[in-house]
Formats: C-alpha cells, structure tokens, sequence
C-alpha cells in the first residue's frame, strides 16, 4: 500500500493503479471513497471484499459530468440529477446509481480512468463513513493498493440517494445533504 497526496503526481500514480485493476481510497466531496474501475471485475470483487459489503448491495458510479451519466441511467435520471452536480446526490435509475462528485481533483482522476469508476465510502460496511485519510486507511486503506490524501473531506456526510422513477419522480433512498424538499418542489413545479 503506498499513500500520496492529492497533487498532479498523485493523480497521475492513483490512475496508473487504478487503470492497472488495482483498488484506491480517494477523496471526494462528501466522505473518501474506495474506488476501483467499473471494467476490472477483479478489482471491483476487491472492492467488494475489502469493504465487507454484500454482493448483492450495488456501488454507485463517480463520473465526470451530468453528459457521462446519460449512458448509465438515461435522460430523464440525469437530467434530475443536472440540477444538483456537481454535487452530493446519487441518481438511481436502469439498474445503476450515478453521481458527479464536486471535487476537481476527483473529477480530473475520474476522467483519466475512463470516465467512470465504482466508488464506497472508504469504512468497513455498517461502520462510519471517513472523512480523512488516515480514517480511511485505518478502516480499509492497508487492504487497498493506494491511498490518497486530499485532507478533510468538506461535505462530512454520504449522499443523498434518490431513485428516478420513468415519469421523472423522486424516490428518496437515502436522506443526505441534498436539501429533499425542494428536490420534491422542483418535479412537483415541472408536473404543474
């Protein structure tokens, strides 16, 4: 396991190892993540395993913007989701949660591994979300092939999740910092 700092180097090592099918806890905007390309089945079992997570519970994707996310969960998904990204919510629909994460740096290494990674909070399932990486690297991070140190993770808290139904409403999932009221305002204004 080697640590780096969330700099250009660090972009540039974090990609190689994750393009390479290994596993990385990286920061985001809202709790650090443990990530793995979408495309490297072994590396996502990692995931999987590292984090204690059932197979059956699905990881959300990060990907670089709302247009990226069109290919996972259609138009009308992303488009509710445009309105918050970058930003703390994950949108489900098709089978497949999306989120765009604000955070540049996070964005930039996404981008570098294709356009899309499976991402965790970085904690043993059922424990605390990180918010640092040395949270993350006592939860998860000696079992993962790098971890990135991008300081305190600002949001604090996981994401809201919110399921698109095929007319456009929204399921609340899971409540987060994603103000859900004016969410729910938004769909009910377009209906009228």
């Amino acid at each position: 396991m080697t640590t780096l700092v969330a700099d250009e180097t660090g972009l540039a090592e974090a990609a190689r190892v994750l393009n390479a099918g290994g596993v990385a806890v990286i920061p985001t905007d809202t709790v650090y993540g443990l990530a793995a390309r979408p495309d490297r089945a072994e590396a996502v079992r990692r995931l999987y395993s590292i984090k204690g997570r059932p197979d059956r519970k699905p990881v959300a994707l990060l990907v670089t913007d709302a247009d990226a996310a069109v290919r996972f969960v259609g138009d009308v998904a992303a488009e509710v989701g445009r309105r918050h990204w970058p930003g703390a919510l994950t949108v489900v629909a098709q089978g497949e949660g999306v989120r765009v994460p604000d955070n540049d740096w996070t964005r930039r290494l996404i981008a570098a591994c294709g356009g899309a990674l499976r991402v965790t909070s970085a904690n043993l399932s059922g424990q605390r979300a990180a918010t640092d990486a040395p949270e993350a690297l006592a939860d998860v991070g000696l079992s993962a092939d790098v971890v990135v140190d991008g300081g305190i993770s600002p949001g604090g808290t996981p994401s809201t999740v919110v399921r698109v139904l095929p007319d456009g409403s929204p399921e609340i999932l899971r409540p987060g910092p994603v103000d859900i009221d004016a969410f729910v305002g938004q769909h009910e204004k377009g209906n009228a």
